[in-house]
């Protein structure tokens, strides 16, 4: 049954159901950019999140960008200030009781929302795992005159989501024993955040979100940024999956190779898949090589392995 649905997940990627077609140019649409459908947002602080409470209701803005290197325009947020999670929760028929928070990447100047977040909650939700989409704080914000850190607001934001998805785990159809955090390029920072500055909650808080563990239960590391100079390995790490090309301009593949040492050394388990071919940002695209492009297919098949999907 598992290489069945693995199979099938497979051919649903080759199918290009998420991807770009390799056909378009990279040429800006003349309309402005829209979101693309998705279900609505939950704010992760009804009253505004901590040092942002005075810009809550400020407007998230989109603008198109381009890639020429790639041939390619999509649309991006950024000017976010209220962070929030978009849920996309699969059938109970199909639920495996697995959560997934998911951070978009952007070099912390905006979000690349669709193929490093709506596609993949899809996917995911299709798959039967529930995914939540990460609206975080961005150091680098595009709009300007952003007051965050790439080591402070972008890891609230991670560790509050996950205390969130815990506290309504049973509403969603959730096992608060099986929620993770994936990252994508910068969005690795709030991902690897939460699994190295978590708590267990504050049993007497006011906020009983802040009641709840902030700890996630895996970690998934895709193209995403790394802790940089010397760091160690905290007590507490959660399983890891990583994903990285080898041809990535960014260079990510020798941060994300040294992360696996570190990993290795400290006893955490991990995965991790180095391809030869696939350059930075490829997210859930298809228009990379095949087999980039089913780095989903070997994340499904170590969620099975780490015990997350029985």
């Amino acid at each position: 049954m598992r290489a069945k649905r693995v199979a099938l997940f497979g051919l649903a990627l080759a199918a290009g159901l998420f991807g770009i077609s390799t056909n378009l140019k990279a040429a800006v649409p003349t309309e402005p950019p829209k979101e693309s459908a998705h279900p609505p947002a939950i704010v992760l602080w009804p009253d505004g999140a901590p040092g942002s409470e005075a810009r809550k209701n400020e407007p998230e803005k989109m603008a198109w960008r381009e890639e020429p290197e790639n041939n390619i325009t999509f649309p991006i947020l950024f000017n976010v200030h209220n962070p929030s999670i978009v849920p996309f929760i699969p059938d109970k028929t199909k639920s495996t009781g697995v959560a997934v928070i998911i951070a978009p990447g952007g070099g912390h100047m905006f979000l690349t929302m669709d193929r490093e977040g709506y596609d993949l909650g899809k996917m995911l939700a299709d798959r039967g795992i529930a995914a939540f989409v990460l609206k975080y704080r961005l150091a680098r914000d595009q709009a300007g005159g952003s007051t965050y850190k790439t080591t402070a607001e972008p890891v609230a934001d991670g560790l509050r989501a996950v205390r969130v998805v815990r506290a309504r785990a049973t509403e969603w159809g959730v096992n608060p024993n099986k929620i993770g955090i994936l990252g994508f390029s910068a969005g690795g920072v709030p991902a690897w955040g939460a699994a190295t500055r978590f708590d267990e909650g504050k049993a007497d808080a006011a906020d009983p979100i802040e009641r709840q563990s902030s700890r996630p239960n895996f970690l998934g590391m895709i193209y995403a940024e790394t802790p940089r100079g010397e760091f160690e390995i905290p007590k507490g790490v959660p399983p890891t999956f990583g994903v990285v090309a080898f041809d990535d301009p960014s260079n990510r593949a020798v941060p994300m190779t040294n992360l696996l040492l570190k990993l290795k050394a400290a006893n955490v388990p991990t995965e991790m898949h180095v391809y030869g071919i696939g350059g930075h940002g490829f997210g859930v695209r298809n228009d990379r090589p095949i087999a980039v492009a089913h780095w989903p297919v070997r994340f499904e098949e170590w969620l099975g392995d780490i015990g997350m999907l029985k």
